[in-house]
């Protein structure tokens, strides 16, 4: 008893929107799975959320197939679904339930303050539909309907974790404390930058490497990667810590050889190393690293019957959190009140 009161709850969530990349490997899962190996006890719920998905344009019938072959990518990465909650947001209906409730108890100057929808439209001038306006209620739901006290975010998602703990702090107010305000488990990896050097990897930017992409491929994105840009004056050493190369051997490297990685940092600085080396050996580690990921992720995809029966499995304990968490709240607004006996 007194193991499951000092447990946390973990939740957070990730956009079937193609297939999951560096970015979303060094900056989430890969730390979920860490969580998940972790001495500490605690509940963790990974949500694949569709419905955020659905701001941004996408072929019929994409959304099933992104969602289990990210699946098959968050099983094939480490995550035990015997050991952690792993689901599809659309089958937990209780989601888009509260988030309408949050809606309502939102303030429109807390939504127009959001950075992250003003970068959004920006990138999105033809499609500013209200889902991306929304987007932080609909997350806030997502996470206060578990009752998550710790969510897994990088810096540029805690202005976001602020909405939803004042989404709690207005229900509570209002209708009586009901959730907690959870608090961020802040990412221990830097914003990562894509290949391009300055904009964060993103799949819409085109500047990151697909985990299962092909060897020759991934050796051909390095081969290109922007590197130290002190580099391009001439007679200028590299500075590493400004090298987003350098800093991606910071992940692949480093884990098995932390005396090369300084020898890596040494050479950059003198200049006896030089670019072309540099990527060339970190193609090597990135391609030790992901081979076996590569593997299970087609042998998971090869078997779709066995993604959605995982995802079944998800659902049911995912589910059951939910319900209980929304009769409370259906009573505590006045809503499907349990008839009293007479």
């Amino acid at each position: 008893m007194a193991e499951s009161m000092a447990k946390h709850r973990i939740f957070s969530g990730i956009q079937p929107t193609g297939e999951p990349h560096l970015g979303n490997y060094l900056g989430a899962i890969r730390q979920w799975v860490e969580q998940q190996d972790a001495a500490a006890p605690h509940d963790a719920l990974y949500s694949i959320v569709d419905y955020h998905a659905l701001t941004i344009e996408m072929d019929t019938g994409a959304l099933d197939r992104h969602t289990l072959d990210l699946m098959a990518s968050l099983v094939a990465c480490g995550l035990d679904p015997a050991r952690v909650t792993l689901f599809r947001q659309s089958d937990v209906p209780e989601h888009t339930e509260l988030g309408w409730i949050f809606s309502c108890l939102a303030a429109m100057g807390d939504l127009q303050r959001m950075t992250q929808f003003k970068d959004k439209a920006e990138q999105n001038r033809d499609n500013i539909n209200v889902g991306l306006f929304t987007y932080p209620v609909l997350q806030a739901a997502d996470i206060l309907l578990y009752h998550a006290d710790l969510v897994p975010v990088g810096d540029d998602q805690v202005q976001h974790l602020e909405l939803v703990r004042e989404c709690a702090r207005r229900f509570n107010r209002r209708f009586g404390e009901t959730f907690p305000e959870p608090q961020p488990l802040l990412s221990k990896v830097p914003r990562l930058k894509g290949l391009d050097g300055s904009a964060k990897m993103s799949k819409s930017k085109g500047n990151t490497v697909a985990l299962s992409e092909p060897p020759e491929q991934i050796r051909a994105k390095l081969k290109v990667a922007v590197t130290d840009p002190a580099r391009l004056r001439r007679n200028d050493p590299g500075h590493p810590e400004v090298c987003n190369v350098f800093t991606l051997h910071g992940f692949f490297t480093a884990p098995h050889d932390p005396a090369r990685l300084g020898a890596i940092e040494r050479d950059c600085r003198s200049a006896a190393l030089g670019c072309v080396d540099c990527k060339k050996e970190l193609a090597d580690r990135m391609l030790e690293h992901l081979g076996p990921i590569r593997e299970r992720q087609a042998a998971l995809r090869a078997r779709p019957d066995d993604l959605r029966d995982l995802l079944e499995v998800g659902r049911r304990k995912a589910a059951e959190i939910a319900r209980a968490t929304m009769e409370t709240v259906r009573e505590r607004i006045g809503v499907r009140v349990p008839r009293r006996p007479r």
